[in-house]
């Protein structure tokens, strides 16, 4: 049934004041959120800037590591030199899409389904299955389909990385936390980042996914989770670009 306003009719004061105050807590809540999104998106763009070297030191180290294994082994050696090989191509299209003003989602199809006859990383999980190249293409897969925005093959590809590397597993555990948080799998999404955040405690992946587990836990109305996950960045990370205006977030979680 409706309602009207009888003539003539004024809030009390209580009512002003209430007012006033959720007005300035939503205010102060955006000007927070607002900063902290600052900062996320300087964090993003190192990222991504880092993510190529990342890739690139990953596949060298699988190349070089042949050696150890492969002269004893006469078929699986050859084999997974071959496909340390053809890692090569898609690596360079991912490494080119991630470069600023790049056509980034030809690049990026092109790094998951190859061209003129070279091989994607899809290709080489398919041809090369059980190989360290193999295993690395699904991390780079991940990644590609997460950049595409296809979050759910970014799952499914990033789920099959073994992620033995501490860095480079921290970085896929936190890209499904990302995939799940644009698919608001809100449960799944900060599983997964404590799993990065647990897998390795470093400089660069820490600081990044303890930021995003805790406006994650923030957004889930847990607050003690989102100021827990805030003071340890501040206490643990201080230096990191992260703690910039973190205070922010442990003071709205405190309320």
């Amino acid at each position: 049934m409706a309602t009207y306003k009888r003539r003539g009719y004024k809030k009390s004061k209580n009512q002003d004041e209430a007012s006033t105050q959720a007005s300035a807590k939503d205010s102060q809540t955006a000007e927070v959120f607002s900063a902290l999104d600052s900062g996320a998106s300087k964090t993003e763009a190192w990222f991504s800037k880092n993510q190529r070297i990342i890739l690139g030191s990953i596949v060298a180290f699988a190349v070089l590591s042949l050696g150890f294994f492969g002269y004893s082994e006469f078929i699986q050696a050859p084999k997974e030199q071959e496909a340390a090989n053809e890692l090569y191509y898609p690596q360079r299209y991912l490494e080119q899409a991630l470069e600023p003003g790049a056509a980034k989602d030809s690049l990026l199809t092109l790094a998951l389904n190859g061209a003129e006859g070279k091989y994607g990383f899809l290709d080489i999980v398919s041809e090369y299955s059980s190989t360290k190249a193999a295993d690395i293409s699904y991390y780079g897969a991940g990644m590609a389909s997460f950049h595409l925005k296809n979050y759910q093959e970014a799952v499914d590809y990033l789920s099959k990385f073994s992620a033995s590397d501490d860095l480079l597993g921290a970085l896929a555990k936190g890209t499904l936390g990302d995939a799940y948080a644009e698919m608001e799998v809100f449960d799944k999404a900060m599983s997964s980042y404590q799993r990065a955040i647990d897998h390795a405690n470093n400089a660069f992946s820490t600081p990044i996914y303890l930021k995003k587990a805790a406006l994650l836990a923030y957004k889930m109305n847990d607050f003690s989770k989102a100021k827990s996950l805030a003071e340890r960045l501040k206490s643990q990370f201080p230096e990191s670009p992260e703690s910039v205006n973190i205070d922010g977030l442990i003071g709205l979680a405190s309320k």
